[in-house]
């Protein structure tokens, strides 16, 4: 059992899934590779027309229907993913944006070009306003992959890191597979995730990528990647 904790599968809302049509497909594609619950995460940017939570939410339950309906048995989450910028701690305290599943975990990404301090300080200040962040595949940034120690403070700090499965099978190059490799290898990732954004070369497909983690690493930390710590997202819970 899986659960994708990044996808981009509600129709019309960002660059992810165009419709219903390819919504419900890319559905059917998480069902067919095992995956049992998926938190969706449209993307908020600064000076964009984004999604609001109501309407996210009512899309997520749009979705789940639709499951329901096909014997699925998969749960969906409403969430987002979180575009760093000085006011989004505010976003959060007002309730304008969401979290992931309604917990106090956030799904934060960066610009690849962002500097160490400017990811590292925006992490803080969400720290310090009492959530948990999830840095959106950190394999991209730069900065923070020409010393992969940093992840490590990172860490420590109280944040927690997702790989998407595409970095891991080579769909983004060479050195962006190679860092998501070294991330594994040294045990500094907490969740794999699909960050699915249509049914075709980014698809919700997660099986063939977990059956050869599992042939590489510990069985205990793979379940971990792709479970077990995505259920403590869900119920609220510390990892």
């Amino acid at each position: 059992m899986y659960i994708d904790i990044h996808s981009h599968i509600l129709p019309g809302l960002d660059d992810g899934a165009a419709d219903v049509a390819e919504s419900l497909n890319m559905l059917k594609i998480a069902y067919e590779n095992e995956i049992t619950a998926i938190i969706v995460t449209p993307h908020n940017k600064a000076n964009r027309h984004n999604a609001s939570k109501q309407t996210i939410e009512k899309r997520a339950g749009e979705l789940q229907c639709y499951a329901d309906e096909h014997a699925y048995g998969m749960r969906i989450y409403s969430g987002a993913e979180l575009y760093y910028r000085s006011e989004l701690v505010e976003l959060l305290n007002q309730d304008k944006v969401c979290t992931m599943a309604g917990s106090a975990y956030v799904l934060v990404e960066f610009s690849p070009m962002d500097d160490y301090a400017y990811i590292r300080d925006g992490l803080y200040n969400i720290l310090s306003a009492g959530y948990r962040p999830i840095i959106a595949h950190v394999e991209r940034y730069q900065s923070v992959m020409k010393d992969q120690n940093v992840v490590d403070t990172l860490i420590d700090m109280g944040c927690y890191v997702q790989v998407n499965v595409g970095s891991v099978m080579g769909r983004f190059g060479f050195r962006t597979k190679n860092d998501a490799k070294k991330l594994l290898k040294n045990g500094r990732v907490h969740f794999l995730a699909t960050d699915a954004h249509n049914a075709t070369e980014r698809a919700p497909e997660m099986k063939n990528c977990i059956y050869k983690l599992y042939r590489k690493y510990d069985e205990k930390y793979i379940d971990d990647l792709i479970y077990k710590n995505a259920r403590k997202v869900i119920e609220n819970v510390y990892i």
